[in-house]
């Protein structure tokens, strides 16, 4: 079969790798100039540290099949994730755990007792959380989340706490102990040479053929057997309904001598400070030893027509023209939507692997194949 791959990321590298190796001839069209999609990165022409163009990506899973997966094709070395939060002129450790807790608070509590403080603290009447505040209050209390959450999430989102879904807020522990390892899962690492080399190695087959600086004109899709879409699902649909909505991100790149910040990721919390977070990249690569410094002020908006879409925005009270678009999507038969934009979902590349390897298998099935 002759298979077209909208997009060149983790997830047509995946599927398209897997139906190459099983004879089908791929062509895997991509818009940038490049491979990887938001996980590429680049040496830097001016330090040479290996920086991640459009923000850092931390490997975690819990899944021994996705890191079997991603280890066929590259090298990871040890990191662990320290993010660290600037509020109100303090840093503090996140996620929140017992350091965090005991020095916002001034206090030298053990465990359950800092367990039984923030009970104290929260608002119990809330028994099933609706949104991101009501998730807070209830588990935090008003405190941590107006310092740590509240203008953080209006930056990042652009929309107040009670207008998101409180599952943002699960992906974010809490922890009674001092473990400020940013992710639980068994498995945490870099790639040696950063995730586009990982990822050329993944299409590096004499079935694939890619075209880069090349968009995938939905028109064209009778010219393969089928098609596998990462772009934007409203962009198949030529925003038919209206347009999704995303958040975008705008970087601010600037060089220094020496270390910038003493940390990989830096969070700025208070609302009247512009950027989310700063980012120091020769961090991510603990094992290399550069002299100078990259760090990248990050800052988040409204993403427009032209702009790279980040982060789908689900809402509270649901979203009617996503429902129309997944639906007109179960209609294309010749049409698989896969990955972060094609099922407007913010995943985590270890799930995005997964999401993938499970698409790929139930379009085998379908197909007997």
């Amino acid at each position: 079969m002759h298979i077209g791959m909208a997009g060149a990321g983790l997830s047509c590298a995946v599927i398209g790798r897997a139906l190459a190796e099983d004879g089908h001839k791929i062509t895997m069209l991509e818009s940038r100039t490049h491979v990887g999609g938001n996980c590429h990165t680049e040496r830097d022409s001016e330090t040479g540290i290996m920086v991640h163009t459009y923000g850092p990506h931390i490997f975690h899973t819990d899944d021994d099949e996705v890191w079997d997966y991603v280890n066929r094709f590259t090298t990871f070395k040890p990191y662990v994730n320290r993010v660290k939060a600037t509020t109100k002129g303090r840093v503090f450790s996140l996620p929140i755990n017992l350091l965090t807790i005991n020095q916002f608070f001034g206090t030298t509590m053990s465990p359950d007792e800092a367990r039984n403080f923030l009970e104290e603290r929260a608002d119990t009447s809330i028994v099933e959380p609706k949104n991101f505040e009501e998730q807070a209050l209830r588990f935090i209390g008003p405190e941590l989340y107006e310092a740590f959450f509240l203008g953080y999430t209006r930056k990042q989102w652009g929309k107040e706490p009670t207008e998101i879904p409180a599952s943002i807020l699960k992906r974010l522990p809490v922890r009674f102990n001092y473990d400020d390892n940013y992710f639980a899962h068994r498995y945490q690492g870099m790639p040696e040479h950063g995730y586009t080399a990982m990822i050329e190695n993944i299409i590096d087959h004499p079935n694939i053929e890619v075209h880069l600086d090349t968009k995938f004109d939905p028109e064209n899709v009778q010219d393969y057997d089928h098609v596998f879409w990462s772009g934007p699902i409203d962009t198949y649909f030529s925003h038919k309904f209206g347009r999704l909505q995303y958040r975008t991100l705008d970087f601010e790149r600037s060089t220094k001598e020496g270390d910038a910040q003493g940390c990989a990721v830096m969070n700025y919390t208070d609302e009247e400070v512009p950027w989310t977070r700063i980012t120091e990249h020769k961090h991510f690569s603990p094992w290399e030893d550069h002299d100078d410094t990259v760090i990248f002020h990050e800052y988040s908006r409204a993403c427009g027509p032209d702009d790279i879409p980040y982060y789908p925005i689900h809402r509270t009270d649901g979203d009617d023209i996503l429902d129309k678009y997944q639906k007109a999507a179960q209609q294309e038969e010749a049409v698989t939507f896969i990955g972060r934009l094609g099922t407007y979902r913010y995943m985590d590349m270890d799930v995005t692997i997964r999401a993938a390897l499970d698409s790929l298998s139930e379009w085998c099935m379908e197909r007997g194949l």
